[in-house]
């Protein structure tokens, strides 16, 4: 997210992992639910105002470039709004772009179901991001490629509604029983970039979970 001050550090961190895929999350705003009804604690373009957003976009994809030297590996957007458009304009892959072919975390999962109620409520669901719910999770995966959507971090977090549950994702996703479920039901972890090559391992049917 590279309006905020930690986007400078994140630069210098993955300049070190040259093989880290790196990704750009498009900030339009952020809602709360307040009252019955979300409410927006910023925005930083009116939605409904396409050209708006597509020059935001493109302002932002122009700072990452800066900040990083390359071209993001995908995009990720806070609107769905302009994200395709955005993404073909950048030569990269969108989030919208990778639903197409591919399986999201939640997709047919009871669990993810009940959390995503909880987030349109604005609510807190931490039992669902425990290292056994994650590994109950990974039992119910289909065949091919399923992107896992998440938002760990330490530290302060402020102007989000999002924050002691991060540190509980860190915890889960480092826990080494959850490294131990993947070996053993033979997933793979993988990058954006190495999408092309699972996706069209996939369709021909020879792809792992």
């Amino acid at each position: 997210m590279v309006r905020w001050p930690a986007a400078v550090e994140a630069a210098e961190c993955a300049r070190n992992r040259p093989g880290l895929s790196l990704g750009l999350h498009v900030d339009f705003g952020e809602w709360t639910y307040k009252d019955d009804n979300w409410t927006p604690v910023y925005n930083v373009v009116p939605l409904d105002e396409v050209t708006e957003l597509r020059r935001e976009a493109l302002r932002q994809i122009a700072v990452f470039r800066n900040l990083t030297g390359r071209d993001p590996d995908h995009i990720d957007f806070s609107s769905a709004r302009a994200s395709s458009r955005a993404g073909t304009l950048c030569g990269t892959r969108s989030r919208s772009g990778v639903e197409g072919s591919s399986t999201r975390l939640h997709a047919g999962d009871t669990l993810l179901r009940a959390l995503l109620r909880a987030n349109r409520r604005g609510l807190a669901l931490c039992r669902g991001i425990t290292s056994d719910a994650l590994t109950e999770i990974l039992t119910q995966l289909p065949q091919g490629v399923t992107e896992l959507a998440c938002h760990p971090g330490e530290g302060e977090f402020p102007n989000t509604t999002y924050t002691g549950e991060r540190a509980i994702e860190v915890k889960t996703l480092c826990d080494a029983r959850v490294r131990s479920a993947l070996i053993e039901m033979g997933i793979e972890l993988c990058r954006f970039t190495d999408l092309p090559r699972l996706l069209v391992s996939s369709e021909s049917g020879s792809a792992a979970p």
